[in-house]
């Protein structure tokens, strides 16, 4: 899998939520919204990058989206910033693990990367397997044990995304601007 190039969008990018639903519209003026979809699937994100780069940045650039239009493939991109890393304390009674972090602003469901930057637990990728309010959360370690510590998470912000068009200007000598359309997707 391709991770787009190391180089940033200039300020002002938007992003556009896409919720999947389906309405069902009653005669006496009632209706029903369904989220389609599986449930971590039902919110794909669109943002509108701009680049404004070197004219070198801006060949990288066009030279990988290139590549993605001719193999088809997503790939794999952080949107400015999404992802955060933040520290706090956890307790770990048999295979659950309580991490206590002021306002965490995690989902059931995300995944996270975990630190144990003191105790022996054994550091990875975990999905949050409940949020118990928002300062604390929970997830399911390998092993059982009773410990605790301090921890370091940190959520990534990659996804996958394609761009099906993208254009390029040259406003001045050796500088561009690359302006693009990244859809989110998901596939296995």
């Amino acid at each position: 899998m391709a991770t787009f190039p190391s180089i940033t969008p200039t300020y002002g990018v938007q992003k556009r939520s896409a919720p999947k639903t389906r309405t069902v519209r009653f005669a006496d003026g009632y209706e029903h919204r369904i989220l389609f979809g599986l449930a971590e699937h039902q919110n794909p994100k669109v943002y509108s990058l701009t680049f404004e780069v070197s004219e070198t940045d801006s060949d990288t650039i066009e030279t990988f989206l290139d590549a993605r239009a001719n193999d088809s493939a997503s790939f794999t991109f952080t949107p400015p910033g999404e992802g955060f890393t933040k520290t706090g304390t956890y307790s770990q009674n048999g295979h659950t693990v309580t991490i206590t972090i002021t306002n965490h602003g995690l989902a059931i469901g995300d995944v996270v990367t975990i630190d144990y930057t003191t105790g022996p637990a054994t550091d990875g990728d975990f999905a949050i397997a409940t949020a118990v309010d928002q300062n604390t959360f929970t997830v399911t370690a390998a092993d059982s044990a009773i410990r605790s510590g301090n921890v370091s998470v940190t959520l990534s912000g990659a996804g996958q995304y394609v761009c099906e068009a993208w254009n390029k200007s040259i406003p001045y000598l050796n500088r561009a601007t690359i302006q693009a359309t990244f859809r989110e997707v998901f596939e296995p």
